[in-house]
């Protein structure tokens, strides 16, 4: 267990410095790589590894908007930042993602900004949700919108 626990903090500190340099393709369409790559690999395993994390963020703040929860697909999502917050080789990291959760087949219901923090264990806590950019839903998808309690 033990074990366990190292490799996967040894993943995450190489993942994160890894994409540390990304640039940010935070806008209505992503950009969608032609071949495949160590970095977009690791980049993607560690989406995998952070998408329930994700996804219970997005579901806590869209629970007061929507009947249905969006969900956030791994390539919806951009890094925007990287670091380490207790110095060289420290294991306490922090990484900033710009989300696009969507409701049924991939429609966008916004856009919103996570920071997490990682540390050892692996432990994951989220320290900042921003919500960026909320879009309306076709009208065949209006029906989960909550109505404002009068």
């Amino acid at each position: 267990m033990i074990m366990k626990k190292i490799i996967i903090a040894d993943f995450l500190t190489v993942a994160l410095s890894l994409l540390s340099p990304m640039q940010s393709n935070a806008e209505t369409s992503y950009h969608t790589p032609h071949e495949d790559s160590e970095e977009l690999r690791l980049q993607d395993m560690l989406m995998n590894f952070l998408n329930p994390y994700m996804n219970d963020a997005v579901r806590d703040y869209y629970q007061r908007l929507l009947l249905e929860p969006p969900l956030v697909y791994p390539y919806f999502v951009d890094v925007v930042d990287s670091k380490r917050i207790n110095g060289f080789r420290g294991f306490i990291l922090s990484i900033t993602l710009d989300v696009t959760p969507v409701v049924g087949s991939h429609i966008s219901v916004g856009e919103d900004r996570l920071t997490f923090e990682i540390s050892a264990g692996p432990e994951v806590k989220l320290v900042n949700y921003t919500h960026l950019k909320t879009y309306e839903l076709p009208p065949h998808w209006q029906d989960i919108v909550k109505k404002p309690v009068k």
